[in-house]
């Protein structure tokens, strides 16, 4: 994820992303881990991709060892679902051809508050399942390196040419900073006032803040990886994203106008200071296709493969309280850390009573969707 954040005002508390920003930790009940059956859904969006890429490096170089990294893994049950899909996919390529499978070396990562712990209590049963696999289709048992990588991917993580294969799902719209520019640089007065994030109402200097931030920080993900990708090999990456050319993507921009909405009902109850409000921006942004395309180019390490969106219902189960407090939870577990440094931990239950009713509301009336980018990158 990032580096540092905002500074607006003496009154504020500054905010690191680095430090700051991670998913609610622990198995609780607002934890992350209980509450990523969205981003699950994204993932299995993806899972062909992502492992038929990976089962074609491998067939392509046939290493001893084969690497493999996942950038911005978080904790929960996800954590370990790319790594097994991947393992399990090349082993039955062996099975087929009567090779032995390579050994793997799995490098997760995320930012150093990451609940890493978590993962690697569920380390057993991740080796059970990929030994019970390995039995029903029979090839070789399978030798899994696990190795936890705390660090920004806005930087360098592996040594060079080390990685044969990286995948990152619902990691990066996460910018590495709240941009400059959304202070008014001669009075300090936030230009974004009572939003946190692109709106119709945001003046045209807000989307060209957040735009400039992700052309640097992909560019600066995109030379990282060039140094640490073996030639020929390959990254998926999925991200939210939007597939309107203007700044203003419904399906992007909508949960956060809830939640501006939500704030704007505790500043009327005189829970929340407008001028907090007003200085709150969240390090986020969901490109175009062609954002993308343009910022791989400009780089020039990697060959376009592939890069298409997909649409995912978040009313999934057709019960709309169900579905509007499954998406309310699951922004909570991914905003909490960042919104109790801003606010104060004590407005966080508030926040979301109101957030879970808007989102429930606008579900009874309509459709309530993501977007989501996969792109597909081949190291020249």
């Amino acid at each position: 994820m990032a580096s540092s954040l905002l500074h607006c005002s003496d009154k504020l508390p500054f905010m690191d992303v680095e430090t700051i920003l991670h998913m609610k930790e622990g198995l609780g009940e607002t934890s992350y881990a209980q509450n990523s059956s969205l981003q699950k859904r994204g993932m299995d969006t993806l899972k062909s991709l992502i492992t038929n890429s990976a089962t074609d490096v491998y067939i392509s170089q046939m290493p001893e060892r084969f690497t493999v990294a996942d950038l911005g893994c978080s904790s929960g049950p996800n954590a370990l679902c790319l790594a097994e899909d991947i393992v399990g996919s090349i082993g039955r390529v062996c099975s087929r051809s009567s090779q032995p499978p390579p050994e793997f070396s799995v490098l997760l990562n995320d930012l150093p508050t990451n609940d890493f712990n978590t993962i690697f209590f569920s380390l057993p049963e991740f080796t059970d399942r990929l030994e019970a696999a390995a039995k029903t289709d029979e090839w070789g048992r399978p030798m899994v390196f696990l190795s936890g990588v705390p660090g920004s991917f806005y930087g360098r993580l592996f040594p060079r040419k080390s990685v044969h294969f990286i995948c990152s799902c619902s990691s990066l719209h996460w910018l590495s900073q709240v941009p400059p520019g959304l202070f008014d640089e001669t009075t300090s007065r936030p230009i974004n006032k009572g939003k946190m994030y692109i709106s119709s109402t945001s003046p045209l200097a807000v989307p060209m803040a957040y735009l400039r931030q992700f052309q640097r920080d992909f560019s600066l993900f995109l030379k990282s990886r060039a140094a640490e990708v073996v030639p020929g090999g390959r990254m998926v990456l999925a991200m939210l994203g939007r597939q309107t050319e203007g700044y203003i993507d419904r399906r992007t921009t909508f949960l956060w106008e809830l939640l501006s909405e939500s704030f704007a009902a505790l500043v009327s109850q005189g829970l929340v200071e407008q001028e907090k409000v007003d200085a709150y921006n969240v390090p986020f942004y969901a490109p175009s296709i062609q954002e993308v395309e343009e910022e791989v180019r400009r780089e020039g390490s990697f060959r376009l493969d592939y890069v298409q969106t997909y649409e995912i219902n978040l009313s999934s189960s057709g019960d709309a309280k169900e579905d509007g407090r499954t998406v309310s939870m699951a922004i909570r577990a991914i905003q909490e850390s960042m919104l109790s440094h801003h606010f104060g931990a004590d407005i966080v239950d508030a926040l979301f009573h109101r957030y879970t009713e808007l989102v429930t509301e606008s579900m009874e009336r309509e459709e309530v969707k993501s977007v989501q980018i996969g792109v597909v990158l081949t190291k020249l």
